[in-house]
């Protein structure tokens, strides 16, 4: 006899919080996780802080939208307030650092009852210093006069979780990595293609995606794509993004020769299309959180290079079995990698097994495990869905 729940648990009131909407990693990752959140039945709101005039916002599902307007982190404080003390959600999901204190503050400014998951998105290294009366000193001691507010305080990599010892000793951080895979993500890998490289695909594409500043390494990766043409391989380089280094790397490529051979075309909305069409993805950052392109590149069967750099590439790419590692900065050795992938790329098989961790059903279980809440991951829908089919079952 099949045994039917009479109750359906109640759907919780969750905030997804973003301080400024970009088309770069945090928010997109947020906007999936509230969609995934929204399509279990719960009541999702996204709460943004700002949003640039012509920007077209990625699908949310079912999740409702509420834009502040306000600029920076640190401006909504006061209008965050009232929305907790309006709104009163069960749960609030924030990331990034600075705007992780202005939640945790506005919480005990209001005396919310919510839940707060503060997730960490990048090296805390860019963040905090334990040099006195700096800057990133004095918000340290800001953010340890709040966190005890925190019910979870999450990184996305253990790397960085280690790192956060340094300046939180015994601290309460936790590894939840971000939700990348996801079925709409995946249904954007079809999407067409404009850009003519990658239309009529007659040499190989070597990739790379980010904000163009020196951190993420692109010149790097330029003087690495140099060498591989130098050795007499037929190949090109595409590297989207947009950022202040724009114009050095435009020289870069110009004092190479390479301006038949190299494309820097902006940003763009949809890089999985792009992804799942190039042969290889070719990271050469000096420093991440954890890369969400690594990831959409494993995802769409890229094969992987990147460079080993703190925190995540290595914990991502499982020491080297799912990607090339290399050293930071390294111009011969991600040349190297990037020919070993070309010639003899990582079987798709195997690439796939590292997917899992980064799907709904795996994340979202981990959030609400360390919120306490564990098998409250559905409601309403999705288990009046799951219900309604047993009383069929039971009905047979």
């Amino acid at each position: 006899m099949i045994h039917v729940p009479e109750t359906i648990e109640a759907p919780l009131k969750i905030c997804v919080v973003v301080a400024r909407f970009s088309f770069t990693g945090v928010p997109l990752a947020q906007f999936r996780f509230a969609r995934a959140l929204a399509k279990r039945g719960h009541d999702v709101e996204i709460v943004l802080g700002h949003v640039d005039p012509g920007d077209t916002l990625p699908d949310r599902g079912q999740a409702r939208l509420r834009v502040l307007d306000r600029p920076s982190a640190r401006k909504m404080l006061l209008p965050f307030a009232r929305y907790l003390r309006q709104e009163q959600p069960d749960i609030v999901f924030t990331s990034q650092d600075h705007l992780n204190g202005i939640v945790l503050l506005a919480a005990i400014l209001t005396g919310s009852k919510a839940k707060i998951s503060g997730s960490s998105r990048v090296n805390p290294f860019y963040t905090y210093s334990n040099r006195p009366l700096t800057r990133k000193w004095l918000f340290k001691q800001a953010m340890r006069a709040v966190k005890w507010r925190a019910t979870a305080l999450t990184c996305v990599s253990q790397g960085m979780v280690e790192e956060y010892r340094a300046f939180f000793p015994n601290g309460p951080h936790l590894t939840v990595h971000n939700l990348v895979d996801d079925g709409p993500s995946r249904r954007r890998m079809e999407e067409p293609v404009e850009h003519p490289w990658f239309v009529d695909k007659s040499k190989p594409i070597v990739i790379s995606a980010g904000t163009l500043s020196p951190r993420k390494g692109f010149t790097d990766l330029i003087a690495a794509f140099d060498r591989l043409v130098t050795d007499g391989r037929d190949i090109r380089l595409v590297i989207f993004g947009e950022g202040r280094q724009r114009a050095e790397l435009e020289q870069q490529v110009r004092d190479a020769g390479l301006e038949d051979r190299v494309s820097l075309p902006g940003k763009i909305a949809n890089p999985l299309r792009y992804l799942a069409r190039a042969d290889v993805f070719a990271l050469t950052s000096s420093f991440e959180g954890l890369p969400n392109a690594l990831i959409e590149a494993m995802i769409c069967g890229c094969p992987l290079v990147s460079t080993d750099c703190p925190s995540g590439p290595d914990e991502i790419l499982a020491k080297g079995r799912y990607g090339k590692i290399v050293p930071v900065g390294d111009v011969d050795a991600i040349a190297r990698a990037i020919g070993e992938q070309l010639d003899d790329p990582i079987a798709p098989e195997v690439v796939a097994e590292g997917v899992r961790r980064f799907g709904e059903d795996a994340v979202i279980a981990r959030h609400f495990e360390v919120l306490g809440l564990s098998g409250r991951e559905c409601a309403g829908r999705e288990i009046a869905e799951r219900d309604t089919v047993a009383r069929e079952i039971a009905a047979q």
